[in-house]
């Protein structure tokens, strides 16, 4: 892992199947997790501890849900890793 390529990169991945769906879940790996957490939620979460609380657009409130931070190199990416965990389907 320590030869990666684009180390400077965030990338955003749908990991659910996209169209209809109770759950959707968004992962975003990279170095800027945590501000984009901040963006989002309206503040960085605790690592490790679920905060449900709402997901913030440029027009507001879109969502609310679970929220998930594990820091790099404690998570599956070896990055800091943010996973949102909202209402499935493809307006969300």
């Amino acid at each position: 892992m320590a030869d990666r390529l684009y180390t400077q990169d965030t990338i955003t991945a749908l990991a659910t199947p996209p169209g209809r769906g109770g759950v959707g879940i968004i992962r975003v790996s990279g170095p800027a997790c945590r501000s984009i957490a901040a963006e989002i939620l309206g503040d960085c979460p605790a690592p490790r501890h679920a905060h449900y609380g709402p997901f913030h657009g440029a027009e507001g409130t879109i969502d609310e849900g679970i929220a998930l931070l594990f820091n790099g190199p404690h998570s599956f990416t070896g990055e800091d890793v943010l996973e949102l965990q909202g209402h499935g389907g493809p307006i969300i």
